[in-house]
């Protein structure tokens, strides 16, 4: 479907804060599945003393809700790109999410993956849902996140 290098096309996270390697699934406009896999080379561990107990690699609930939020983005671009071209000058941003549930730790060596519904699109902002995945068991669970649209002039990319 999507590999890294269309991902990187779409959304403005570059490494190490790009949390999407490969989109599985895509229904124009609705619906999305990323993946992303967890390894112990994330920036998240480093600094982990050896011997660090397992639970020490549990991976942080916002990096996985920041990764299921750049699947959202991924999906909304693609259609703010198909209506508007390919410089829309505007770039998503995750304004809230509600109803947010983790149901079990990832680690690495862990392949997540996130399944995003658009649920309502109004002008410049959207409403999604969703759940994150390891295998068949459900990780996590978002009920509600609204994004707006921005111009990218009004942003700051980068250190300051």
């Amino acid at each position: 479907m999507l590999e890294y290098a269309d991902i990187r096309g779409l959304i403005p996270h570059a490494h190490p804060m790009l949390l999407v390697d490969r989109v599985v699934e895509w229904q124009p406009y609705d619906r999305i599945v990323t993946v992303k896999s967890v390894t112990g080379s994330e920036p998240c561990y480093k600094g982990l003393a050896p011997g660090a107990p397992h639970r020490a690699f549990a991976y942080p609930p916002s990096l996985l809700m920041e990764s299921w939020g750049q699947g959202a983005a991924i999906l909304w671009m693609r259609r703010v790109r198909d209506k508007e071209g390919e410089r829309t000058g505007a770039a998503p941003i995750l304004a809230a999410a509600r109803n947010m549930r983790f149901h079990r730790e990832v680690f690495p060596g862990d392949t997540l993956r996130h399944v995003v519904r658009i649920d309502q699109y109004s002008g410049s902002s959207v409403i999604m849902s969703g759940e994150s995945y390891v295998g068949d068991d459900q990780v996590a669970e978002i009920g509600y996140a609204i994004a707006v649209l921005r111009p990218s002039e009004e942003l700051t990319w980068g250190a300051a």
